[in-house]
């Protein structure tokens, strides 16, 4: 089987989220994908296999199968595209949440992807080792959605995070903190340590839920975002009803043989 390894949200290697995309050329066994996914060791490493007349994707971490990863979609759209060069856009079926498309127009990559608002929760319900673990300083807001989201008045809190991953690792659920920018609408960074990655580079799911936020606060629904992680990465961003179309570029900088046998 061929595999590739892309950097999404980037137009530099070495930057942005790494993804892996492996296209099966037959079914396999979940535990047989997640061991590739083992053995590939990103973040994401995405599946493409075909259903009918349309590919089927899937997302992998090295532990467990994801509902929706955006920078894996982004560099399976990217792999799809660069085989199929008559082709602007591919749409894939999913497990999760339904068909997903990406169009390409130049080098820039779109992704319609359904918005996900969180509810707002007080920040006195969130577990306070959680919020200490995080910074010193405590949020202004909350919000719950698949991932809970931390809004922060001030840029240089979020940038400077440095988080106790080990405490961490007892909360379940993965963490947006988010904040407003003089260079930017919007920053973030992601963390997810109770997977295996304790940093997300470029997390284009969670712009599914600080989207629609920072939408309504800005009072814009285009919008320009940064993750601000060591690697980072730039989004352009727009809120279309329950949808949030997701944009940035991708770039290869692996590719080979995979063999199972």
């Amino acid at each position: 089987m061929k595999f590739w390894q892309i950097d999404a949200f980037t137009s530099e290697p070495f930057k942005g989220n790494p993804a892996a995309v492996v296209i099966l050329d037959k079914p396999l066994p979940d535990d047989v994908l997640q061991n590739i996914a083992i053995e590939m060791n990103q973040s994401e490493t995405a599946f493409i296999e075909m259903q009918g007349a349309q590919p089927h994707l899937r997302w992998f971490t090295t532990s467990a199968e994801v509902d929706l990863c955006g920078h894996a979609t982004m560099a399976s759209a990217h792999v799809w595209l660069s085989l199929h060069p008559d082709q602007t856009e591919v749409t894939f079926t999913t497990k999760f949440v339904g068909p997903l498309s990406v169009s390409k127009s130049g080098p820039m990559y779109t992704m319609n992807f359904p918005s996900r608002p969180g509810e707002p929760v007080e920040v006195d319900s969130i577990p306070n080792y959680v919020l200490q673990a995080l910074s010193p300083h405590p949020p202004k807001e909350a919000y719950m959605a698949r991932d809970l989201m931390l809004v922060y008045d001030d840029e240089a809190i979020v940038r400077e995070m440095q988080p106790d991953v080990f405490t961490l690792k007892k909360f379940q659920k993965w963490i947006i903190v988010t904040s407003r920018s003089k260079d930017f609408d919007f920053i973030s960074r992601f963390f997810c340590a109770s997977d295996t990655l304790s940093e997300d580079p470029v997390t284009g799911s969670a712009h599914c839920t600080s989207t629609p936020y920072w939408a309504r606060v800005l009072g814009k629904r285009e919008l320009h975002a940064y993750q601000a992680s060591a690697r980072g990465g730039h989004l352009n961003l727009e809120l279309n009803g329950d949808r949030v179309f997701i944009s940035g570029e991708a770039v290869t900088v692996l590719q080979g043989d995979l063999i199972v046998s």
